[in-house]
């Protein structure tokens, strides 16, 4: 830590990367004033469960919070989410009011789930979003067996509640705009497996269309939705996966380019929109966009759970010693499970130009693609066949090169 270390440090966000990098700043010898500030009242529980086995379980619900160690010795301000930053002056308002003072601040506010667009009529009672503990135990609640539900959205999201209700016996249609499901994401090929799997597990998956309409009763409950194809589908409930934003909108006014989550540098430094960088501010998660050698250097935000774990520990590491700052180089991953299988990719398929089907065999339940660009491998996915990730992580690893740091 350089001699030079902050009293006061500040992470805004209670999930998986706040956790993390409280506890990696104390890991790294951090003896000051350590606060978390939380828009949730609950402690930091982990999400990718939320999706899978809490919306299947059956009896009480599912506990996914993550440990707590006694010493952490933080402050915890839960149910109280953060409204504006004044770098100027190092501190944070949150809704109550309140203002922090920071050192050193760490943003890991993660990201919302995109609704229904706002130019529309507002969906009935029965439509849902899936983002937090809440949301889960709400839709929970409704997956009986016997009903129909509508999933507006096939991406990984999408896909695992529609797999999560089948499960529980439901009549369940997947609603998708795309020729395939998640074919921005693992390309055609990828896709047309995933649509495979879908069907084979009786899921009705139609794609190429869109919800366009949702049918009320009297008493404001959905019955119904009608698609851009024309077709109408009876609906008991009906869940909105169309993607998330990351959760800027408290950094207006700021002077931090936030404009499709925080623009950070290869340290996780965040930027402001001429590229320099904001003294004391760090990002990591959900809301951190950061250069992505795969893709060319565009600051991306892939928004996966080992993103968040790796970036929180780099990014604690810039706010203690700023003078000399590590760049991140995690390898992006990801997994999923739908019907059965674990699905599991690593690198950027996304930032490919070509795919190359090494196994396709749905009835053995195996994929092996790799995603390359320009020729060189940019990612893989993979079903069946995890054992073969190692080498192409080895194959991904070492990318990237980070410029001499910019002084603040």
């Amino acid at each position: 830590m350089s001699r030079t270390a902050p009293r006061e440090l500040l992470v805004v966000g209670a999930s998986l990367a706040g956790l993390r990098a409280a506890q990696t700043l104390r890991a790294q010898g951090f003896t000051g004033t350590l606060t978390v500030v939380g828009d949730e009242p609950h402690q930091p529980y982990d999400r990718p469960p939320l999706s899978k086995q809490v919306l299947v379980c059956d009896g009480p619900p599912m506990r996914t919070e993550l440990p707590l160690s006694e010493d952490l010795g933080a402050r915890w301000l839960l149910g109280r989410p953060a409204v504006g930053l004044e770098p100027h002056t190092r501190t944070v308002t949150l809704s109550d009011g309140s203002r922090l003072p920071y050192d050193g601040l760490l943003i890991a506010t993660g990201s919302t789930a995109r609704g229904w667009p706002s130019d529309r009529p507002a969906p009935p009672h029965g439509v849902f979003t899936l983002r937090g503990r809440d949301d889960a135990l709400a839709l929970r609640a409704e997956l009986l067996p016997g009903r129909r539900l509508v999933v507006v959205g096939a991406g990984f999201l999408g896909g695992e509640i529609a797999a999560a209700a089948r499960r529980r016996g439901l009549d369940v249609t997947l609603v998708e705009a795309g020729p395939q499901p998640l074919e921005r994401a693992l390309g055609a090929e990828g896709g047309a497996y995933l649509a495979a799997l879908h069907r084979e597990a009786g899921i009705d998956l139609r794609t190429g269309t869109t919800v366009t309409d949702f049918f009320s009763s009297a008493d404001g409950r959905i019955f119904g939705v009608r698609l851009s194809d024309g077709s109408e589908l009876p609906a008991d409930s009906a869940v909105l996966a169309l993607g998330a934003a990351p959760a800027t909108g408290w950094l207006a006014g700021s002077g931090i380019a936030a404009e499709g989550g925080v623009r950070c540098d290869a340290y996780l430094r965040a930027l402001r929109p001429d590229g320099t960088v904001v003294p004391g501010v760090v990002a990591a998660g959900d809301v951190a966009r950061v250069p992505q050698p795969l893709a060319g250097g565009e600051p991306l935000a892939p928004g996966h759970w080992t993103d968040a774990v790796e970036q929180s520990t780099t990014a604690a590491h810039t706010l203690l010693d700023p003078a000399a700052p590590r760049p991140y180089t995690g390898v992006p991953s990801f997994w999923s499970d739908l019907h059965g299988v674990r699905i599991r990719s690593v690198g950027l398929p996304a930032a490919s130009d070509e795919a190359r089907v090494v196994e396709y065999d749905l009835k053995a339940r195996r994929l092996e693609i790799s995603y390359h660009r320009a020729g060189r491998l940019v990612g893989a996915l993979t079903i069946g066949r995890t054992s073969r990730l190692a080498a192409y992580r080895a194959g991904l690893g070492g990318l990237t090169t980070a410029p001499r740091p910019a002084r603040e």
